[in-house]
């Protein structure tokens, strides 16, 4: 199951090379979690490092690929209109639809959509437990539950996980 942001990426790689076909190989979206919520989900900032080698304004090329996106149904289906701001940042707001649909999805799946590893590695978690020595208190448990915590996270991915728990 491809994620979100991977279906977009290869849809604006698709929208940028129809746009600027002469470009070659150097067509990177920069999608990114958009910084700021009111920007929508995602931003593509790929249009301003193509100013200087396609000696356009980035918002020229912005437009341009914002265009061919808006010709693909697959993108439609998927995103709200994309709003372009500043000097050619493309802003991406998926359709509330589809983040329920991929929502479902997900909780169908027993990983939720979160791959395992192609080379799991063995992993040692190496923390340590609290002190009996001590007067317990809760300052005692963190360490242990972090070290817990990230070892479930290991072994969730696929690696082979070796807890050494110190008294």
């Amino acid at each position: 199951m491809l994620s979100l942001s991977q279906t977009l990426d290869e849809q604006l790689r698709a929208a940028m090379r129809r746009a600027f076909s002469d470009a070659g190989d150097t067509l990177d979206p920069q999608l990114a979690p958009a910084s700021k919520p009111e920007f929508g989900d995602f931003q593509a900032n790929g249009a301003l490092p193509l100013a200087k080698p396609l000696k356009q304004a980035p918002r020229q090329i912005a437009t341009a690929i914002v265009t061919q996106l808006q010709s693909d149904p697959a993108f439609t289906a998927l995103c709200l209109e994309p709003q372009i701001a500043g000097p050619g940042f493309i802003n991406l707001t998926v359709r509330p639809e589809r983040l329920v649909a991929e929502v479902a999805a997900r909780l169908g799946d027993p990983r939720l959509g979160v791959p395992a590893v192609e080379n799991a590695l063995p992993v040692v978690v190496d923390f340590s437990s609290p002190n009996i020595a001590k007067e317990m208190h809760v300052g005692h448990l963190r360490s242990t539950i972090i070290g817990d915590s990230l070892a479930r996270v290991l072994e969730f991915r696929g690696h082979s996980v070796l807890r050494l728990n110190h008294v």
